[in-house]
């Protein structure tokens, strides 16, 4: 009850959230979806600009353009390499080595978030829950091993996460995946159990990357949008490297 009480304002947000993701889910609609992620995807772009240190408002138009273009868009994800050849050209006519930096924010978290839109949109709602409950487990699973039976840092990055925590996690992710891509009927056996191993290791990097950028950024918190979470890179990175994972995965062997 104590590590309820004391984060009782944490608690009280993720459950926020997770009913208005529920709600959300059981609308599924095209529209919508864009509109709730797109919301995630412009606040977290604008952590991730800040975390970087980059001053110019010229990368706010560029991601503007993109989201709108992924909703009449087929393929959303194509969009980051096309953006990625734009900077390019843009850089190699101007000779600005300036605008290198530019590029970094639609690394991350642009492309997850084209990614996440893609798994929607090719997949459908189910398979983005199966992409909610892996990552989900294996935060939570990292956490609780973590706290009963971690010793062994995992990485400077993340001096609090531990090894013991972190295989944890991904085992226990991969044993919820599992049983939920296959039992629900969304993929074979073999191909759930890789899927959700591969989904899991790919966030908790995403966890660690975003640990990285704060650090080098010299702040404890993405934003602070989300009482006792902090801000959308603080609640999403898991998912920002998870997502691409698992669109790429299912690609491949389906």
């Amino acid at each position: 009850m104590k590590f309820i009480t004391d984060n009782a304002e944490r608690w009280m947000t993720a459950i926020a959230l997770l009913a208005v993701t529920i709600i959300v889910g059981l609308i599924d609609n095209d529209l919508l979806m864009w509109v709730y992620l797109g919301a995630f995807y412009f606040v977290g772009f604008h952590e991730a600009v800040k975390l970087f240190g980059i001053q110019r408002k010229s990368p706010y138009i560029y991601a503007t353009v993109i989201w709108v273009t992924a909703y009449f868009y087929p393929n959303p994800d194509d969009l980051f390499f096309i953006m990625a050849i734009f900077f390019g050209a843009k850089l190699a006519y101007t000779q600005e080595h300036i605008k290198k930096k530019l590029l970094i924010p639609f690394l991350y978290p642009v492309s997850g978030f084209l990614f996440m839109f893609m798994l929607y949109r090719d997949f459908g709602i189910n398979w983005m829950l199966w992409l909610l409950v892996i990552v989900a487990v294996t935060d939570t699973g990292a956490f609780f091993v973590g706290k009963s039976v971690g010793k062994t840092q995992f990485s400077p990055t993340s001096p609090n996460k531990t090894l013991e925590g972190v295989i944890g996690g991904i085992l226990f992710a991969t044993v919820a995946g599992t049983v939920m891509g296959y039992f629900i009927g969304l993929v074979p056996f073999i191909i759930a159990f890789i899927v959700s191993i591969l989904t899991a290791t790919a966030s908790v990097f995403g966890d660690l990357f975003e640990s990285y950028i704060k650090r080098e950024a010299g702040v404890k918190d993405s934003g602070d949008i989300f009482p006792g979470h902090g801000g959308v890179l603080d609640r999403l990175d898991g998912y920002l490297f998870g997502a691409i994972i698992m669109v790429i995965a299912l690609r491949a062997f389906l």
